[in-house]
């Protein structure tokens, strides 16, 4: 089942001075139920209903995306500006990082165990003892307050890590004292640069300019609701469901998700035209078969009705169609039964079957021929809003065999179905902008340049 709606919105987006760190801004009666969470995943507050995330690896973006996710499955709206989804897109590595042998994924493991010592030291759970200079780096030893197992450190930043462990303070201050005991300072080391900036991009911001004034979103029909964030819309179907399995192609402008037993597939082009097709499901009798029947969706096609495809596929109706039977007047009635009760008008032209709301902007298309030949590259269903079914704003097309109950639940949304749409303004809204009386401290992160086709 779809997770219960939560009025709560949280807005994400890149940190004003600070090079990687993300802001979270939260707004809704229930604002604190991501506020909650969020400081569960180490946000930092920094004024109401305002939380920065900073991590010494640079890697925040990375885990804002985490987040979002978390927070969609659990019903709570999240924006993206498109600055921080760029960031979160992003494939970078450090500049001669001293592992060349570590993949992309082994130097994120490495640095986020690096960024909870540093978590553990800042929040007063590994207590420092003392630290020393080895060559090019910093080494310290270090009790874990709740253990109370103690820890011999080596580097710094995003490259610290638990080089040896003991028993007890007195073992490791006595094995550090033979190593460094020269060079042997208390305490803890000086900041970083690195953590320095972290330190400041959390720093308390004093006074917070006030969100401009937004209309409330107007309730309208679906077919001319707005058509929301797509591709929100599918990782958070997928995380409600996991018989199904995201996939990514060689290139990163298309995702595949993939039903557990194979026959059941969804392709994503996440930069297709809007009104070019953005989604293809289509179902197999067997893994290896042919494919029986499938459907395609244009990138402006309201969330509504995105969300209505998308039930139908997790709950089984996509399954719901007998193998080499073309549409019979029994399966067209029933896919077709909420537009009559709606008093749409029905005509009938020659081999096509239409129904179109009484203002002509929104209809479907039974094309009898194509239903007949299965084999042909017509189109059997299409169902459209906008001027003309010429030239719709948002089209669905379903070849022949598309399941009944499929057509009939999207056809229920199309008739009966409501959404939102941003009301239009005569100005131009402008985002949030906090007042930050920080001095504005950019610590160099060599990356290398993304690849042309990441």
């Amino acid at each position: 089942m779809p997770p219960t709606s939560i009025d709560a919105h949280v807005r994400l987006d890149t940190h004003p001075t600070h090079p990687s760190a993300v802001t979270a801004v939260l707004t809704g009666s229930q604002a604190h139920v991501p506020h909650v969470g969020l400081e569960a995943a180490d946000w930092t507050v920094v004024a109401k209903n305002v939380l920065v995330l900073v991590r010494i690896d640079h890697e925040e973006p990375y885990w804002a995306e985490k987040a979002a996710q978390h927070l969609m499955a659990d019903g709570i709206t999240v924006e993206i500006t498109p600055r921080l989804r760029e960031a979160m897109d992003e494939e970078w590595t450090w500049a001669s990082y001293p592992m060349p042998w570590c993949t992309r994924t082994e130097i994120r493991e490495v640095s986020n165990e690096a960024q909870k010592i540093y978590d553990d030291i800042r929040h007063g759970q590994l207590l420092i003892h003392a630290h020393a200079e080895d060559g090019h780096t910093t080494v310290a030893v270090g009790t874990d307050i709740g253990s109370g197992k103690s820890v011999y450190l080596h580097g710094e930043d995003h490259l610290r890590q638990v080089a040896d462990t003991f028993d007890s303070p007195a073992q490791a201050l006595v094995a550090f004292e033979k190593l460094h005991g020269a060079d042997m300072r208390p305490g803890p080391a000086p900041m970083t640069d690195t953590e320095r900036a972290a330190t400041e991009a959390r720093g308390t911001l004093p006074t917070a300019a006030p969100e401009p004034a937004r209309p409330e979103p107007e309730a309208v029909p679906a077919y001319t609701a707005d058509p929301g964030d797509h591709d929100a819309a599918l990782d958070q179907f997928l995380n409600a469901h996991g018989d199904w399995e995201k996939w990514r192609t060689w290139s990163d402008d298309t995702t595949h998700a993939i039903h557990e037993s194979q026959t059941l597939r969804i392709e994503r082009v996440h930069e297709a035209h809007p009104r070019e097709t953005a989604w293809t499901v289509a179902a197999y009798e067997t893994p290896v078969s042919d494919r029986m029947w499938h459907l395609t969706i244009t990138g402006t096609t309201p969330a509504p009705m995105l969300q209505t495809l998308l039930d139908s596929l997790a709950e089984g109706d996509a399954w719901e169609t007998a193998i080499g039977s073309p549409a019979t007047e029994k399966t067209v009635t029933q896919a077709t039964r909420a537009l009559t009760d709606a008093g749409w008008r029905h005509t009938v032209d020659g081999r096509w079957i239409r129904w179109e709301t009484t203002q002509g902007d929104a209809g479907v298309q039974f094309d009898a021929f194509a239903a007949q030949s299965p084999h042909s590259t017509l189109v059997t269903w299409t169902l459209w809003a906008g001027p003309s079914i010429g030239q719709p704003a948002w089209a669905i097309h379903a070849s022949p065999y598309t399941p009944a109950p499929v057509i009939a639940r999207l056809t229920e949304e199309l008739a009966h179905g409501t959404g939102t749409r941003q009301r239009k303004t005569t100005t131009r809204p402008q985002r949030p902008q906090l007042n930050v009386t920080l001095p504005a401290v950019t610590p160099h992160v060599p990356r290398t340049q993304p690849s042309p086709h990441r």
